[in-house]
């Protein structure tokens, strides 16, 4: 018996001593790197941003016109933006955009007591189109641009700086006697175009955040005053261009 088994144990020795040999010339494959995902769904939410004017145009007519200048802070604009993913074209999206804002200038003229404030007021709305390349499970990297358009306006008004009764400005509108007051509006109508690069976050597979940076151009222009009259003279300058920092918060569907 003993023998046999031994016997037994060299012959199996020799018949799997072959396949041990292949197996270690040639180890397990890698299994394949898993391809990136495609990218799935829709989303909408609020998009605040800060837009970065060119005022130094803008300020120089209002320090000649004994007006207050406008802060270079920036000019916050909220907003709102959807979007959806087409299927025919992975990873691109298509959307809309709308957003505004305004920022306020005043003075007071201490020898005439004349107060002056002018209102300076943008907004925008296009078509978005955005690339989006998966970096990790969660981070995405975007490239896109909008397509739209939008406006510029000033609101100017002058008045005699007193507090204002009731009873007195319907008495002053009823007379005959020229006023004191002085308002005006201006608005500017342009194309708009934004290339934008951003970076997102699924934090939920229903909640989504953005962050990134945009430069918004101007092509065309055409100025109204009081929305009846063509301006000419505006100088090149006097537009909305300028860089767009923005954020987003967004509900929808985001696969990770």
């Amino acid at each position: 018996m003993r023998r046999w088994f031994m016997c037994f144990a060299a012959g199996f020795i020799l018949a799997v001593s072959p396949a041990l040999a292949q197996i270690d010339d040639h180890p397990d494959p890698v299994p394949p790197k898993r391809s990136s995902q495609v990218k799935l769904g829709f989303a909408a939410g609020v998009t605040p941003s800060w837009l970065f004017l060119d005022l130094d145009p803008v300020n120089a007519v209002l320090a000649a016109s004994n007006a207050a200048t406008f802060s270079k802070n920036g000019l916050y604009m909220s907003g709102i933006q959807g979007y959806a993913y087409i299927l025919f074209v992975p990873n691109l999206r298509v959307g809309g955009i709308g957003a505004g804002g305004s920022m306020e200038s005043s003075s007071l003229e201490l020898s005439s007591n004349t107060r002056r404030t002018v209102k300076l007021s943008v907004g925008l709305g296009g078509v978005t189109f955005d690339y989006v390349v998966p970096v990790i499970p969660r981070l995405d990297f975007t490239v896109g641009t909008m397509l739209g358009g939008g406006n510029m306006k000033f609101n100017m008004t002058r008045d005699n700086g007193t507090g204002k009764v009731w009873g007195d400005l319907w008495s002053e509108y009823g007379s005959s006697q020229p006023t004191a007051e002085f308002s005006r509006t201006l608005e500017g109508s342009f194309f708009l175009y934004e290339p934008s690069v951003g970076v997102e976050v699924a934090v939920m597979r229903w909640l989504g955040l953005r962050a990134g940076v945009s430069y918004l151009g101007t092509a065309g222009n055409s100025w109204k005053l009081d929305d009846r009259y063509d301006i000419t003279g505006v100088p090149d300058g006097v537009n909305p261009k300028g860089f767009r920092f923005t954020t987003g918060i967004y509900l929808g569907t985001f696969i990770f």
